[in-house]
């Protein structure tokens, strides 16, 4: 073969390649978002009852598309505590009660609490509720890996009792795995921000769960969205370990 037909062979792979290059959009924080919940398990998470024990007490929560059903199970002294939040509202059962009265100002501290848990259990589940609002900040390398850097907001309307709080995900290139959060919170006992680094990740009935190291900031001037760089720079301290155990998944044929 001469060199004008390596020429021209060349020529026509470079323009097939620009071809097929200029089909190609960029990713939305909304695209990027999509494919980290369907590698997670998508949408078999909303048909599905998963159970499993967080520290000191026992969770399930029954999802059916749209219609749910969250809860606890723990002892204080020799008591057994239930508490249920649904799309109702909020009950707590004590022992065989049928349903005890509860002030509204501490149900929805519990409603907050049984929710905290079970939300972040499924993660990325639950980010594309209508009130949520997502935003793409770039790319952002940690720990040598490259990541989509996503801040996640939430309307005041449906955003519920923590609206006001802030996310960042970090979610793996080639993955798609969401390995990294960060949030802000203004709690009544004070604001904060946290880190979260996802470890031992497992499938359970094509579902995907993963536990957490629990890190804040040592410098207290350090912004949100520097966490993942403080991280790089071991710069966050230790808290605690978010372990979930014992998880049991069920998903629902419908």
């Amino acid at each position: 073969m001469n060199m004008k037909n390596i020429s021209v062979i060349i020529l026509c792979l470079v323009l097939f390649t620009c071809k097929e290059a200029s089909k190609l959009k960029a990713f939305t924080a909304e695209d990027i978002v999509n494919a980290s919940i369907e590698i997670s398990g998508g949408e078999r998470f909303a048909t599905s009852n998963i159970e499993f024990d967080f520290r000191d007490k026992s969770y399930l929560a029954k999802r059916n598309k749209g219609s749910f059903l969250l809860a606890r199970t723990f002892t204080i002294e020799e008591d057994s505590v239930f508490d249920i939040l649904t799309n109702e509202g909020f009950e707590r059962h004590i022992n065989d009660s049928v349903n005890v009265f509860v002030e509204d100002s501490m149900a929805v501290k519990y409603s907050a609490s049984v929710n905290s848990v079970h939300y972040f259990s499924v993660l990325p589940f639950g980010l594309n509720d209508e009130a949520v609002n997502k935003k793409l900040l770039g790319e952002e390398q940690i720990k040598g890996k490259m990541y989509y850097k996503i801040e996640i907001t939430f309307s005041q309307q449906g955003g519920g009792e923590d609206y006001e709080d802030v996310f960042i995900y970090w979610i793996d290139k080639i993955s798609f795995k969401a390995d990294y959060i960060a949030y802000s919170y203004n709690e009544s006992d004070g604001k904060g921000m946290r880190f979260r680094e996802a470890y031992n990740e497992r499938y359970i009935n094509d579902l995907r769960f993963v536990d957490y190291n629990n890190y804040k900031a040592i410098n207290s001037t350090t912004k949100l969205t520097d966490l993942g760089h403080a991280f790089n720079n071991n710069q966050l301290k230790l808290l605690s370990k978010i372990e979930l155990k014992n998880v049991e998944v069920e998903l629902i044929d419908l």
